[in-house]
């Protein structure tokens, strides 16, 4: 990694540009390992819809980066994405913060996405873990709550880790940095919200 603050102003262009390519190979790796059925995002999205359909709810979570991304994610679905649709029930367990410090506190904080699992989870529901490492143990503790409720399970991971083993559906971005998992990891949760609009 090039230190960019010590970069001139040519080398620093430079830089961004080679960012931006590293991305789109990123990309483009993702797609060539996906293979024309793209399996497990296009299960996903139908888990997601049959679910809204019933009357069910998408929980979303994960930690730094991973929960901005489950916040990010809800926030179309309760919203919109790019379609004029009703609301759908969707919640990023990592926003109430006197949920998660009560949680962290009383239990510990690989119990604090579990827990609103327990309560909010319902059968038919998809609970959605994000990380990276594939390995976060809240993410895993939540992911087997969701198995134990009879949710369907949802792993975005970075292709290792415990994780993917643990769900219905596991996506995995095969990526060696954090910042092309993250990169790659939006664009499907996009693309996700987008099938799911064009089916209901």
């Amino acid at each position: 990694m090039i230190a960019v603050a010590k970069m001139g102003a040519s080398a620093k262009a430079a830089h961004v540009v080679r960012v931006l390519r590293e991305a789109a190979a990123a990309h483009e790796r993702m797609a060539s390992a996906l293979g024309d059925t793209a399996a497990p995002v296009v299960a996903a999205a139908e888990a997601i819809t049959r679910a809204l359909k019933a009357g069910g709810s998408v929980l979303v979570f994960g930690n730094g980066g991973s929960a901005a991304d489950a916040q990010h994610f809800a926030a179309e679905l309760l919203g919109r994405f790019e379609k004029e649709r009703k609301a759908y029930p969707a919640v990023a367990l990592t926003t109430d913060t006197s949920a998660l410090t009560a949680i962290g506190n009383d239990y510990g904080f690989d119990r604090v996405f579990a827990r609103q699992l327990e309560a909010l989870g319902r059968k038919g529901d998809v609970a959605i873990g994000i990380t990276t490492s594939g390995n976060s143990p809240n993410v895993l503790r939540a992911l087997e709550t969701g198995n134990e409720r009879g949710l369907i399970t949802v792993a975005l991971t970075g292709g290792g880790g415990k994780s993917g083993a643990l769900a219905t559906h596991h996506i995995a971005v095969n990526e060696t940095r954090t910042a092309r998992i993250q990169e790659v990891h939006a664009t499907l949760l996009h693309v996700i919200c987008e099938l799911v609009e064009q089916e209901l």
